[in-house]
């Protein structure tokens, strides 16, 4: 992945509420192919760089470059149809459809194409095989615990067809098994579809087991860009999760 230009360079990126900065001057780069955890406490500035990315909101300065294409400022539609899918921390399915018919439905209007019927319904099918859902139309969103809520999210992402998922906090509300088996199916989708990921967490011993490299943020800026290995051995990022060494002696 050395050498190649990235799939995605955010550089400078701002975001001000009123007289709050909540993201100051973020950058970071994700070659193709890439898992990058994007770390931080709750309020480091994580889920709000997530949405000026994905859309959601516009940044008060800065850049996203998707293969060297500026999308900074676009709606979250447009950024999806160009080829960026994200999942939600809290998923809000169509819980009158079935899984099938709510997959169905983000390949058709996440598709940066014109699609038929029968085509969103093969994407569907294999956005839900990859999450390890049933992908007939039996199966009803009122049937899922947390974990498969989840899978619903991750399907509904996938069957838009994008080359980078942004992953939102997939570890929440699940226990350890759970844990592991979501981290293992962004590991897959990555292995098998190559699709590149940048996974947002604050939950940090599992992510640190799937991702190629870190970017750590604390009060809405960079304080650590690297390995797993180094951020597990950075006294900054120590510091941020687990508090001063003076703390943690005591």
């Amino acid at each position: 992945m050395s050498g190649a230009a990235p799939l995605l360079r955010v550089e400078g990126l701002t975001k001000r509420f009123g007289g709050f900065t909540a993201v100051d001057n973020v950058a970071f780069t994700v070659a193709k192919g890439e898992i990058m955890g994007l770390l931080g406490p709750n309020g480091s500035g994580k889920s709000t760089t997530f949405n000026c990315i994905a859309g959601m909101l516009k940044p008060s300065a800065g850049s996203v470059m998707l293969e060297g294409e500026e999308i900074a400022g676009l709606a979250a539609e447009d950024v999806c149809r160009r080829g960026i899918g994200r999942t939600f921390q809290i998923p809000r399915p169509f819980r009158s459809l079935s899984l099938f018919e709510n997959a169905v439905l983000a390949a058709h209007y996440g598709a940066g194409e014109s699609i038929d019927r029968a085509e969103a319904e093969r994407r569907a099918r294999d956005a839900l095989r990859l999450a390890q859902l049933p992908d007939d139309d039996t199966a009803r969103v009122s049937g899922l615990g947390a974990a498969g809520l989840k899978k619903l999210e991750m399907a509904r992402a996938l069957a838009t067809q994008p080359r980078l998922l942004l992953a939102d906090e997939s570890l929440g509300g699940l226990d350890t098994a759970e844990m592991q088996a979501a981290a293992d199916m962004l590991k897959r989708i990555r292995d098998e579809r190559g699709i590149t990921i940048v996974w947002v967490e604050h939950i940090m011993g599992v992510l640190l087991s799937v991702v190629d490299k870190v970017v750590m943020l604390d009060h809405g800026a960079v304080i650590f860009t690297g390995t797993p290995q180094e951020a597990q051995e950075d006294e900054r990022v120590a510091e941020v999760y687990l508090g001063p060494p003076e703390a943690r002696a005591a």
